[in-house]
């Protein structure tokens, strides 16, 4: 090796051993950091923490969860921890790596108690209006705000804790709203009021049914439609009975007039009254009937149409309708032999099964005059009498005698015709036959009857 040589290698060995007894290893820092979120904002228990891990240079976790479910993690992302106690809490992560670096965050979170809304209401007396509600706030928390809501009511809201009673007058159903507030999240409840109608006293009446053309004597019978009522005064003017207090009394109108029906009614809060007039006419003592139906003899048989009356139950009876209840009521039996009518005439009600009919069960009698022009007695009654009559004057004076001649049947060339008759009880009556109507084997005659009520 030559000199320069030799130098030029001595100084390379000597930088070598220079830069190599100069060099010291340096360890790699780590800065522990974290973030947490509660889970849908919700800050009351139970409350979800999500965690997520902001650490820089470790490799290595060791988390501590105060008061948490789990209490401590491992992992670098440990997700999230749950709390289930209120209270102020840490969380804590120490952080390091294989160099040695270790580093210590940690983080104060508060969790607030849940809100359990607890509150009741009482309707003081009852549900009509005016309604007073008290309320009942069994909410339980520090640090609560309040925000009520009547709906309907008065007053309209409060912010109290307790707030006063509640007036609602307004019929139908009114919400009670109660809204808590813990300053993170609030949470609301309700209730409904429901306020009945308010009173209204509402009646009618029905009269008797031989009371329907309001002559006097008339007795009704009040139907009382009221709402939300809990008693009754009523009072009859010129009526048999001048008060009651029952909810659907009766009365009776001896004498004609016109007179007031009151009611008052009453709820134990308010009161409601309504009146009616009610006007009786004078008593004529006669009813009458139009256009009654009377079938032949077939009609009735085969029950099409009947052939017998009952002026009580104010109705024609076919065969199939007449019964031992009502064989009684039966007072007219019309025999009509065809379509043709040239033999026809009315019979007492206990001679039908004489006659092509079947028997009436308890059957009474009535006499009948037929045929006036040849019955051979003093009775007489003409066409333009009966249509002319308002009252049973002329009916009171007639003398109803059976004789055969008036028994006798006619026939339809005479129209109209007047058959006189006395039912069994003493009413005196008098049918105009109108017309005579064919159709085959359903023929039947068309009529008036008046007949004296008692």
């Amino acid at each position: 090796m030559t000199k320069s040589l030799y130098k030029i290698s001595s100084v390379i060995l000597l930088l070598v051993i220079l830069l190599t007894g100069c060099y010291k290893e340096t360890a790699l820092p780590v800065t522990a950091n974290f973030s947490t979120a509660f889970v849908n904002s919700d800050e009351s228990v139970p409350v979800q923490i999500a965690i997520t891990n902001q650490s820089i240079g470790a490799d290595s976790y060791a988390w501590t969860f105060e008061g948490a479910q789990p209490s401590s993690a491992t992992s670098e992302n440990p997700g999230s921890v749950v709390y289930n106690v209120a209270g102020t809490y840490t969380l804590q992560l120490t952080a390091s790596n294989r160099d040695g670096s270790t580093d210590t965050f940690e983080k104060t979170i508060t969790i607030v108690d849940g809100i359990s809304i607890n509150f009741s209401t009482q309707i003081i007396a009852s549900s009509y209006p005016p309604v007073e509600v008290v309320l009942t706030n069994n909410t339980e928390g520090e640090d609560l705000s309040y925000l009520w809501t009547f709906e309907g009511g008065i007053p309209a809201t409060s912010t109290d804790q307790h707030p006063g009673n509640i007036i609602f007058v307004t019929p139908g159903d009114h919400i009670i709203t109660l809204k808590v507030s813990n300053g993170f999240e609030s949470f609301s409840d309700h209730k409904t009021i429901t306020v009945t109608p308010d009173i209204e006293a509402i009646f009618d009446w029905e009269v008797d049914p031989f009371d329907d053309d309001y002559q006097a004597p008339v007795t009704i019978t009040l139907i009382n439609s009221s709402i939300n009522a809990t008693s009754y005064q009523w009072t009859f003017e010129g009526g048999t009975s001048a008060s009651a207090t029952n909810e659907t009394p009766k009365t009776t109108f001896n004498d004609p007039g016109t007179y007031m029906v009151t009611l008052k009614a009453d709820n134990g809060k308010r009161t409601h009254t309504a009146t009616k007039k009610i006007t009786i006419h004078p008593n004529t003592n006669i009813r009458m009937f139009k256009d009654i139906e009377l079938a032949i003899n077939n009609s009735h048989n085969t029950n099409a149409r009947g052939a017998f009356f009952s002026t009580k139950l104010r109705k024609v009876l076919t065969a199939d309708e007449v019964t031992d209840a009502n064989g009684e009521e039966i007072d007219i039996c019309f025999f009509g032999l065809n379509s043709s009518f040239d033999f026809n005439k009315f019979i007492a009600p206990d001679a039908v099964d004489s006659n092509g009919f079947i028997a009436i069960p308890n059957a009474t009698h009535t006499k009948f005059i037929n045929s006036q022009e040849i019955c051979g007695c003093s009775a007489s009654l003409s066409a333009a009498q009966f249509d002319g009559m308002t009252s049973d004057g002329l009916l009171k004076a007639l003398t109803i005698t059976e004789t055969s001649n008036g028994l006798l049947p006619f026939d339809n060339s005479v129209v109209p015709r007047i058959v006189l008759f006395e039912t069994h009880d003493g009413r005196k009556g008098a049918i105009k036959i109108k017309t005579y109507v064919n159709e085959g084997a359903s023929s039947y005659i068309i009529c008036d009857i008046k007949v004296q009520k008692e």
